[in-house]
Parts: C-alpha cells; sequence; structure tokens
C-alpha cells in the first residue's frame, strides 16, 4: 500500500469510526487528516483534500477546536488561519474524556440527584423508577470515580515526568 492510499484509508476508517463515537463523519475524517499532517492546514487545504465545503470546515474545525484537540494557528503577514491536531494521542484521548463527562455525565448526575428527590410509593411503577434512578446513578457515580482516577493518575503521571526532565537538565 503507498502513502497516497494508507493516508486516505486511515482518514475514511477515522470517519467510520467517528460516527461509532457519536460524533460526525465530516469531523472525524478533518481530525484525522489533521492528525497525521505534519504542518497545520488552512481552510482551503482542508476542503481540498477532503473535497468538502467551507461552511462544513468551518463549522467542523470550531467543534474541534471547542473539544480542544485542534488548535488555530496565526501567520505573520498571512490571514488566512491555519489548524493543527493535537498529535499525543493520550493528551487526546483525555481531553476528549473531559469533554464527555461534562457534556454526558455531570448533567446525568445532575438529574440523577434531581429524581432521587421522588417519594417512592409502592406501586409497581414507584418501585421500577426508584430502581431505575438508583441503578443508573450508582453507574453513573462509578464512572466518575473512575474518570477521576484517570485524571489524577495522569496529572501525577505528567508531574513524575517533568520532575524527572528537570533532573536531567544541567545548570549553565
Amino acid at each position: 500500500m503507498q502513502v497516497q492510499e494508507g493516508r486516505d484509508k486511515f482518514i475514511q476508517a477515522w470517519g467510520t469510526l467517528g460516527s461509532s463515537w457519536g460524533i460526525n463523519r465530516t469531523m472525524a475524517q478533518i481530525h484525522a487528516l489533521l492528525l497525521i499532517s505534519h504542518v497545520a492546514m488552512s481552510t482551503e487545504e482542508i476542503m481540498e483534500s477532503l473535497g468538502i465545503s467551507r461552511g462544513n470546515v468551518n463549522m467542523n474545525v470550531r467543534s474541534l477546536m471547542d473539544w480542544g484537540i485542534v488548535h488555530k494557528e496565526l501567520r505573520p503577514g498571512d490571514r488566512k488561519e491555519y489548524f493543527y491536531a493535537e498529535k499525543d494521542i493520550y493528551i487526546t484521548a483525555m481531553k476528549i474524556m473531559r469533554q464527555r463527562r461534562k457534556r454526558e455525565l455531570e448533567p446525568l448526575i445532575d438529574i440523577m440527584t434531581q429524581l432521587k428527590q421522588v417519594k417512592p410509593d409502592e406501586t409497581k411503577e414507584g418501585l421500577a423508577l426508584t430502581k431505575a434512578v438508583h441503578d443508573i446513578d450508582h453507574f453513573a457515580q462509578q464512572a466518575d470515580t473512575l474518570l477521576n482516577a484517570m485524571e489524577k493518575m495522569s496529572s501525577n503521571w505528567f508531574t513524575q515526568q517533568f520532575l524527572t526532565l528537570l533532573k536531567k537538565i544541567k545548570p549553565i
């Protein structure tokens, strides 16, 4: 397989996987393109490379920037904006995890907290509601605890790596 064929296959596969992850295919394809690009790309370059409209590029790049996994670069003397993806897949995964937590898990925990205030009764409907709320809340709390642990592990790992690096630097 040649590089161009591999590049196209990667972009298409990432787009398909993106749909499975709950983001649109075009957004995932733009992310894939920027992920494998060795330089920041302009809107026009993204449009040409993927065969999509300016509006589609702009909307999806802004969303990727909101997720914190794509960044904008401005070049002196050039009015164009250039975009590049975070290349460290671990950092990318952590940013996605934080965003999904904020967008999905925290609202779920909030609504379950409110629903736990429902006065239970002994009807079948009341018991079913109480059980469902309890089970979902328990799951959400466990997921939140796991994500907290992963974030702490991540920050501890970063701190350890940073301190190791500082130890290796020799004073001038």
